[in-house]
């Protein structure tokens, strides 16, 4: 059986220490959030997912969901679960005070989520996807709409969906045939049908709000004409009670390879009330909101999962006894050595270990700059949101490609033990599996990187990036106690620097070539960036080693960008090689022989 214990020295270090000079307690509203308040939450909330939703996680994936007649029924014990869940408030721990939430700051989320997909990724499906629709109904919806639905929400009482792909189109969003007829009475009358819609139906709260892109007549063509309505699963009557249903059903679930205790409906409106929000014809602009809240939250997936993967790979290379070490026998006293003392399962190890702690305090940071770009003001607010909106898909794909492989490495550190269902290993690799399809496949996110991001406003996305970065790499590569990791990153991102350039000169010529470089090119933008954060830490480990040479906290957090430095940055190189290619080994092949 596996186990999980939420690292909350690691959490507590990225918090307090590596963001320290992010400074969030200073931003409009943060000020009451001290380090013990921070500490308090995180500690109540790993009690919740290692005591309350981890027993869950296995019987939950065995059991699945059941649907019937147009009903969904979840696992048992996800109800009383998800009820406990609600009456300690957590699902209004980053919501607007203003709509009864507590407003803590987005970067907590990040560290409070990972706990959640960690212990029970299914789960945590459900109340994250109304996190997501509650930050587009804040931005774009009436002070109506928002009254009348988000308190609700972020009680927990009713959740919240976010329905785009139907069985004809995916990424294509420009097809969409769903309609929606002007009522004459301020509501719309929403008619089609949706698919892939996670946590469509279920009996866990008494409503569900699902935010629906539809197309209104004559509207133009193409992703121009695009809606975005907030339809309710029931009416809501004039004292705030629910009514009847809102032509809202549910008409099948699929059956998936992993995350099977979460619900994936395929959802049918047939003339449901539909509320405006945001502009007519301009629902993508809205949409965008929920889609980057729900791709920053599917790259939490990724470093969940790989996290407890991470733990319990650990828990069994110190207890399984396999032959001797190499270099002669460590345990002469028992029967072999664990294989903890084995070259390759070490490497595994620092592996998974650095891509996990990276990920970790990457997205966090990122969440700084989220929680800037809600609160700050000026140009501070505009840089932050930029960098956010630049980072997204690739914490989104970098996040989710890592978080397989380290549990996949995972079920390899178990070797036979690793697909045997009780070990809980290859769980976790089915899925993470999922995390790189939906919400955009890491193939859509790359080409958003390199389409969309690179050219942004004249390459000004990039400068948030490039120009911190930049500026503390030439710094470190004056320090004596940090230059041999500096180094290494300085040669990786200068190659970054060069891919760009090349990108941004060949993809105006010809489109395939930045489509042909775009995966490559994310995941050395990620690998960089995990490179920038890892540099980061080790400044800290330092410093804090210098006080105590004994630590052993800052010693391996040195030892772990030391190995991430050395043995997982230098991909760099092949990636950068790849990108300088070209398109042409790829695009002139014959289509017919394929």
């Amino acid at each position: 059986m596996p186990n999980y214990k939420a690292p909350l020295r690691d959490m507590q270090f990225v918090y307090h220490e590596l963001l320290a000079a992010e400074n969030i307690n200073q931003l409009p509203g943060m000020d009451e959030f001290s380090p013990d308040i921070i500490n308090a939450v995180l500690e109540e909330a790993s009690k919740i997912c290692e005591e309350l939703l981890f027993p869950l996680n296995r019987t939950g994936d065995e059991e699945g969901c059941h649907f019937e007649e147009g009903k969904v029924t979840v696992p048992k014990g996800f109800d009383e679960a998800y009820q406990q869940y609600k009456i300690a408030g957590w699902p209004s721990l980053m919501a607007s005070q203003e709509f009864g939430g507590q407003g803590f700051p987005h970067s907590l989320y990040m560290l409070f989520g990972e706990m959640l997909c960690s212990s029970n990724l299914s789960f945590a499906m459900y109340p994250e996807l109304t996190y997501g629709a509650c930050n587009a109904i804040s931005r774009f919806g009436s002070d109506e709409v928002k009254q009348k639905f988000m308190p609700k929400m972020i009680e927990g009482e009713w959740s919240g969906t976010m329905c785009l792909t139907e069985p004809h189109c995916g990424t294509d969003l420009a097809q969409i045939r769903t309609r929606a007829e002007n009522g004459n009475d301020g509501l719309y009358r929403i008619t089609g049908n949706k698919i892939f819609i996670s946590a469509g139906e279920h009996e866990l709260t008494e409503n569900i709000i699902h935010l629906v892109l539809a197309r209104a007549p004559d509207a133009p063509e193409g992703i121009k004409g695009i809606s975005l309505f907030l339809v309710p699963k029931f009416k809501i009557n004039e004292d705030g009670s629910l009514g009847k249903n809102n032509g809202v059903t549910c008409g099948s679930i699929e059956h998936k390879m992993g995350i099977k205790a979460s619900s994936t409906c395929s959802m049918n409106f047939d003339s449901a009330d539909g509320f405006l929000i945001g502009e007519l014809h301009k629902g993508m602009e809205a949409m965008f909101i929920m889609m980057n809240s729900a791709r920053l939250g599917v790259g939490l997936q990724g470093v969940g999962l790989a996290e407890i993967a991470y733990q319990n790979a650990v828990e069994y290379a110190n207890e399984r006894l396999q032959g001797r070490a190499l270099s002669g026998a460590k345990f002469p006293d028992k029967v072999a050595d664990p294989i903890i003392v084995h070259p390759d399962i070490r490497r595994m190890l620092l592996t998974m270990r650095a891509y996990t702690e990276g990920a970790r305090a990457m997205g966090t940071w990122i969440a700084t700059h989220h929680d800037r770009s809600l609160k700050g003001s000026g140009q501070e607010q505009i840089d932050s949101e930029e960098l956010v909106a630049l980072m997204t898909p690739t914490v989104k794909a970098f996040f989710t490609d890592i978080g397989f492989e380290v549990t996949n490495m995972g079920m390899q550190v178990f070797g036979g033990h690793g697909y045997i269902r009780e070990n809980g290993m290859e769980q976790y690799a089915r899925d993470a599996r999922i995390t790189q399809i939906y919400e955009g496949t890491n193939g859509i996110q790359a080409l958003d990187l390199v389409g969309r991001k690179l050219p942004q406003r004249m390459g000004r996305y990039l400068r948030h990036f490039f120009h911190p970065v930049q500026n503390y790499i030439d710094q470190q590569l004056e320090s004596p106690d940090l230059k041999a990791l500096a180094t290494p990153l300085d040669k990786a991102f200068g190659r970054l620097q060069r891919a760009t350039g090349f990108i941004a000169q060949q993809g105006m010529k010809n489109p395939d070539e930045a489509g042909a470089a775009a995966s490559d090119y994310l995941r050395l933008f990620g690998l960089v960036s995990m490179g920038y954060i890892w540099l980061r830490m080790a400044e800290i480990a330092v410093k804090k080693l210098e006080d105590d040479s004994r630590d052993d906290f800052y010693q391996a957090k040195l030892d772990t960008a030391t190995f991430y430095m050395e043995r997982l940055l230098p991909q760099n190189s092949a990636l950068f090689a790849n990108i300088m290619s070209g398109s042409n080994t790829m695009m002139s092949f014959k289509t017919a022989s394929f």
